[in-house]
């Protein structure tokens, strides 16, 4: 319990090591510390050095000898307040070079790119990159063929999208196909039919097409596929269908 509260810290296994044995048995020498973590001592010395820069070793010299000494274990509050403030000034940094890095990934080639998705945390994410993307450009909408035997799963994974989705002032149409479904907002909706239900749901939007269904284990499984002639091909076939369904 220890080892692993330590270790989500942010210490490496060595530096726990080093910490805890020092805690131990109090003021050691490299050698000794060696000995004790069973790591040679030129790593020691590199790890006792990072352990002082947290501020939770220290050490002094004694008849001509150093020897090293862990703080108080209160300072491991100091340690996480070190932390958290990295993880800001990171956070902020990250912000700053993520519009560099899309520009990269925008135009990393040409070439159809798929990500397979599975589980309701993995539904969550193809929902979130729908909001996401479709902010990012300037038709804010997307197409929908909805299965009702697969929209219980997109709800289950992320019961406020409709309203998220509202909020971002996103519009979508949708073809239901199967029985069910209503109209949140921002949305209109057209039924292919009421009799069967698609065992595929299908997501068009911002040069992307997301499809979701289920396994053999009724578990939920996704894939988005990026790319620009299957996204057109995919919008053409959706509104010649929306143009012949009556509402």
């Amino acid at each position: 319990m220890i080892e692993k509260t330590l270790n989500k810290l942010g210490l490496s296994d060595k530096e726990i090591k080093v910490y805890l044995s020092c805690l131990k048995f109090g003021p050691l020498s490299v050698r000794k510390i060696a000995a004790e973590t069973e790591i040679n001592r030129g790593t020691a010395y590199d790890v006792l050095k990072s352990l002082i820069e947290l501020g939770l070793m220290s050490y002094y010299h004694q008849d001509k000898h150093q020897y090293f000494i862990a703080e108080d274990p209160s300072r491991l509050n100091v340690t996480l307040e070190k932390r958290q403030q990295e993880l800001v000034e990171v956070k902020s940094e990250v912000a700053d070079i993520i519009p560099q890095l899309k520009s990269i990934f925008d135009h990393s080639g040409s070439k159809p790119v798929m990500k397979l998705y599975d589980g309701l945390l993995g539904l969550k994410v193809i929902l979130q990159d729908v909001i996401s993307s479709c902010q990012a450009i300037d038709e804010k909408n997307y197409y929908v063929f909805s299965s009702s035997a697969i929209k219980k799963y997109l709800y289950e994974s992320y019961s406020s999208f409709s309203d998220d989705r509202i909020q971002a002032g996103i519009s979508v149409k949708v073809i239901s196909i199967g029985p069910g479904g209503q109209t949140q907002g921002l949305d209109e909706r057209k039924w292919l039919t009421e009799k069967e239900s698609a065992p595929t749901y299908t997501l068009i939007y911002a040069g992307k097409v997301a499809m979701i269904s289920v396994d053999n284990a009724d578990k939920p499984i996704g894939v988005i596929i990026k790319d620009a002639n299957i996204f057109q091909t995919q919008k053409m076939i959706f509104e010649f269908i929306w143009d012949k369904v009556a509402k």
